[in-house]
């Protein structure tokens, strides 16, 4: 049930999506351990044919692509809708896709005229196949899995063929049901112990599915509609605008982290700048959450298959309290044991995701140089303070002409700027913050849906740093942090150094569907749409290839799913004309001899060394589609993972494994974490070499 309730946004470090208390749920004849399980057919409701009709014009109209909702775009709609039901395709048989496929070119006129009720169709054929799935484990369970057989287990499933025969999905089933006991099994777990913990699992998918409810299945259409446009647009029906609503408005605890739902599991979106998760180095963007305790020493419970909002009620708590997650990591192979992790819940402060420095020392050819590290976790603003005329409100740009300004005083010999991690934020601050090391001109381009372009510009003359600089990108740097690392590259201010960054180079707007059509009686939902693209001034999109680095530095996010690039419907990237700047260096045959020298040096480095060989190794355990079922080969499979995985820990301080250490070590003043972040101190010899070579 891949991403059936991705538009659940959760902020748990200080908001959280109420539960459905109140509503009225469907009748399930079977929500107790039994073999017959039903599900109540659902229709739409009334005010979705004027929803459906209004959010069709909408897009066609204002979404930056202008396109046209025709034959071509029904055809992807209807495979969204597919992806969004049954993404693994574990439900439907090949037969249900050939009959569906007559509404493959139909689904633009469904939207366009209102006519929904053939989307509510499919739904409940999709659940009538998830009854059967569930009669089926329910069998299974009765019986215990022999281990000693020698099989595997497909896990890649996006793009395989759908089951032809119920007898081919009952295999599928029978081998996807095997391996989770065969986990909990290499936990440590009985029989008995394994099979209650895997009929409370299906019972609870059972009731999530049981409390489906039309405005559910509206809003996969909808999303499946407006996804086809670009991964960025999406609609919130009332309910998730309301819990939207709820979420600005109180300050509840949590540990700091956006989640979604993904194929029965808690995914990790993003880390929030400041919280919990993001101080702990333990949580990290597409890590699944598969169990959750409180404190120290309570039970572990198991939430695959659960309601993201039942998820969140578990994950947050009162400030200072403790909660334990138990989390499959990304990118690790399939046969990789779950971490448990422990943090305690605390509220999110400005002051925590303000930008900090520190200085790092190294000896770079037999010369003491002495470092000023920046480090900036978001693009933030006091808008309240500015709106209300405060001169020195808080904000990125100010904390760091602060900064620069206290490190120039100390002497430094070069100054990094880490963007590590960080998501982006408000525009203007990256307007702000790139004037603080350039002479005034154009720093970014906005070309909106009409094709106008328009033109942020640092208007101030003069900066307040001269001396050299690098920018540190990592795949998790985006949006905002995009604009100030691409500007400083065009401007040859500076030098660009680490991976690719993530490639998010598109604006939303919200859309109050309420507005629009105006009956007090009906509350309809909200669209947010992508209705304009950032531009570098050298004319070329940050939209899916983000910025490439002057000096690359490997990284294992570049070996996980993450970026623009692998989002579906992305944008790509384009041209525009450039606009007229003054670059105030020339780097071309400099950073030829910076690759050089930091290539030389590397090759000499232990620690890069270690990094290179775990990095190959990711990539080759990422590269196995498939899962041994037997005891024996699966325990040693574990036992070598494990081992893998200790031997690269000591590595990790080292900077040989984990990115996101290295950025939480270097948010922290005088932590020697910054000693041991190994791009960091290259970062720094860089510079030497570049203090060098410019005197040369």
């Amino acid at each position: 049930m891949k991403r059936m309730a991705v538009f659940f946004w959760i902020l748990l470090a200080g908001w959280y999506l109420a539960a459905q208390n109140g509503q009225p749920q469907r009748p399930a004849s079977a929500l107790a351990d039994t073999t017959q399980v039903r599900f109540a057919a659902l229709a739409p409701e009334p005010q979705h044919r004027n929803v459906s009709q209004l959010v069709s014009q909408l897009l066609m109209r204002n979404h930056y692509q202008r396109k046209q909702i025709d034959d071509s775009l029904s055809s992807q709609i209807f495979d969204e809708y597919l992806k969004f039901l049954d993404f693994n395709r574990t439900y439907f048989l090949a037969s249900d896709i050939k009959s569906l496929e007559a509404h493959r070119y139909m689904f633009d006129d469904y939207l366009l005229s209102g006519q929904v009720e053939q989307a509510y169709e499919i739904f409940n054929l999709y659940e009538t196949r998830v009854a059967e799935r569930l009669e089926h484990v329910f069998q299974l369970l009765n019986r215990e899995f022999d281990f000693t057989i020698d099989e595997y287990l497909e896990v890649e499933r996006e793009n395989a063929p759908w089951p032809k025969t119920k007898a081919e999905l009952d295999e599928l089933w029978r081998k996807r049901l095997k391996n989770e006991a065969l986990n909990l099994k290499l936990n440590g777990k009985d029989w008995n112990s394994i099979a209650e913990t895997l009929r409370n699992r299906y019972k609870r998918i059972q009731k999530n599915v049981t409390q489906y409810q039309s405005e559910d299945v509206f809003q996969l259409l909808m999303n499946s509609l407006a996804e086809s446009f670009d991964p960025h647009t999406n609609y919130f029906s009332p309910k998730d605008f309301d819990d939207f609503k709820i979420q600005m408005s109180q300050s509840l605890e949590g540990i700091g982290a956006r989640l979604t739902t993904e194929s029965d599991y808690t995914k990790v979106v993003e880390i929030v700048p400041g919280g919990p998760a993001e101080k702990s180095r333990q949580l990290f963007p597409n890590d699944r959450i598969i169990g959750v305790g409180q404190d120290m020493d309570g039970e572990i419970v198991d939430v695959i298959g659960w309601r993201i909002d039942d998820v969140v009620q578990l994950i947050r708590g009162k400030k200072s309290t403790v909660v334990r997650l138990q989390v499959l990591r990304s990118g690790a192979p399939a046969n990789a044991p779950a971490d448990t992790i422990a943090l305690v819940r605390d509220k999110i402060k400005l002051e925590d995701r303000s930008a900090k420095s520190d200085t790092l020392q190294i000896i770079h050819q037999g010369k003491k140089l002495t470092l000023g590290i920046i480090n900036i976790p978001s693009f933030y603003s006091d808008y309240e303070a500015r709106r209300r005329g405060e001169k020195d409100y808080k904000s990125t740009s100010g904390d760091v002409k602060k900064l620069v300004e206290a490190l120039e005083q100390q002497g430094v010999d070069g100054i990094v700027i880490d963007l590590r991690g960080n998501g982006g934020g408000f525009l203007d601050e990256a307007v702000e913050l790139t004037g603080l090391f350039i002479d005034k001109g154009p720093v970014v381009q906005v070309r909106n849906a009409g094709g106008g372009v328009d033109v942020q510009w640092d208007t101030r003359p003069g900066k307040i740093y001269q001396g050299p600089l690098a920018v540190l990108v990592d795949r998790l740097s985006a949006s905002a942090s995009e604009i100030f690392a691409a500007a400083i590259q065009d401007y040859r201010r500076g030098i660009v150094i680490g991976s690719q960054s993530y490639g998010k180079g598109t604006v939303q707007n919200a859309f109050d569907l309420n507005r629009y059509y105006r009956n007090p009686a009906e509350r309809l939902g909200q669209l947010k749409m992508t209705i304009a693209k950032f531009y570098r001034v050298n004319g070329g999109s940050t939209q899916h290839v983000g910025v490439i680095p002057d000096i690359s530095f490997p990284s294992r996010f570049d070996k996980m799913e993450i970026g623009e690039s692998v989002q579906r419907n992305a944008l790509l990237w384009d041209r525009i004309d450039p606009v007229k700047f003054a670059p105030e260096n020339d780097f071309s045959s400099l950073a030829k001899r910076l690759k050089q020298e930091s290539n030389l040096r590397l090759g000499q480095n232990e620690e890069y060394k270690k990094l290179m060989e775990n990095l190959a190794e990711l990539e080759e355990q990422q590269n196995q589609t498939r899962i041994s079922l037997q005891e024996a080969k699966r325990l040693a499979e574990r036992n070598k993972v494990e081992k893998e995985d200790l031997l690269a820990e000591g590595e990790t301080q080292d900077g040989a494994a984990a990115d996101s250490a290295a950025i939480a070590d270097a948010r922290t003043p005088n932590h020697q974490g910054l000693k041991k972040d190994l791009l960091l101190k290259e970062s720094g010899h860089i510079l030497g070499d570049f203090l060098l070579l410019a005197k040369k």
